[in-house]
């Protein structure tokens, strides 16, 4: 699931969250904004068993993927589209 909270000026906060039944294991959000680095925004584990991140975004369209240990990729389905390249966000 995706939130989007827009800040002041054009600046949007876009938080990732997955649910409690995605693969053990550490998971990232690696994409176009962050060069595709795991580890960078590594998804944190919530009392109610999802793992989220927050990264602050300026307008444009960026793609993205999770990146699950053992080198599982995950799309997320509330993204704008998904494609052959992973999710897409629109902002």
């Amino acid at each position: 699931m995706i939130k989007r909270n827009k800040l002041f000026g054009n600046q949007t906060r876009v938080t990732f969250a997955l649910p409690r039944d995605t693969p053990a294991g550490t998971v990232s959000v690696v994409g176009c904004f962050n060069d595709w680095e795991p580890g960078r925004h590594e998804l944190v584990a919530r009392r109610n068993g999802t793992r989220t991140v927050t990264v602050k975004l300026g307008p444009g369209e960026y793609r993205f993927r999770y990146l699950a240990s053992g080198g599982v990729w995950l799309d997320d389905d509330s993204a704008d589209a998904i494609d052959e390249q992973g999710s897409r966000l629109l902002l």
